[in-house]
């Protein structure tokens, strides 16, 4: 699958229900090019004035499945990271 195809799919927290957003980065371990987790924007704060909340990282080990637009995922608990680009695989 291309990245491209990957940008279009709606990520879903199949634990909590939450739409979590579209994909718009991946993180990829080098140079063997694997594929280590999925990155989603954070939600906006107040009506997108003041920022954005931290990027959901989403490690590929939780994704239990890909349909033709949406990807589900299985996280438990928080599944943000840091603004400093510290993960936090809780």
């Amino acid at each position: 699958m291309r990245f491209s195809e990957l940008k279009d799919k709606e990520v879903i927290n199949i634990c909590d229900g939450r739409r979590l957003g579209f994909v718009y980065d991946a993180e990829l371990l080098m140079p063997s090019g694997e594929l280590k987790a999925l990155i989603v924007p954070g939600p906006a704060r107040f009506l997108g004035l003041f920022g954005r909340e931290p990027d959901y990282l989403i490690p590929v080990g939780c994704v239990t499945r890909m349909g033709r637009d949406i990807i589900l995922v299985e996280v438990q608990g928080s599944y943000g990271r840091e603004k400093k680009g510290k993960k936090n695989y809780s």
